[in-house]
């Protein structure tokens, strides 16, 4: 089953880390994940822009607002993302508990649906891809 890990991270608990101490932890994580990748275990990983460059897009009765940031009241933001292929929902949050942000951050794990059930369950078939 897959699982999307994401990561969340607090700014000033990253400022606050020693001199060379993000770039430890970043060569890690890269080196770690190429390894998983390797291993087939991790499928796709991602770092985002920092949150002040994002936007958020909401549509309601037909209105449509664009805001700045992502708009969450808390002082984690959205980072990036592993997505990962694992044997349960522990296995998952095993992954998890080894990246170094759940120090820093929050690493919330969370099942990929399989969007392929839901097409057929709603009648949905998938289309042929673009030539």
């Amino acid at each position: 089953m897959q699982y999307l890990l994401l990561v969340y991270v607090d700014d000033s608990m990253i400022e606050a880390l020693p001199d060379g101490e993000y770039d430890r932890r970043m060569r890690h994580c890269l080196e770690r994940a190429d390894a998983l990748q390797d291993e087939g275990t991790v499928l796709g990983f991602q770092q985002l822009e920092p949150a002040p460059t994002a936007k958020s897009v909401r549509r309601r009765a037909g209105k449509v607002t664009v805001v700045d940031g992502p708009f969450a009241e808390t002082k984690e933001m959205l980072a990036g993302f592993n997505l990962v292929e694992a044997d349960s929902l522990e296995d998952a949050i095993r992954m998890a508990e080894e990246l170094p942000w759940a120090e820093t951050g929050c690493i919330e794990v969370r099942a990929v649906r399989n969007v392929d059930a839901v097409r057929a369950r709603v009648g949905a078939p998938r289309r042929p891809a673009a030539a």
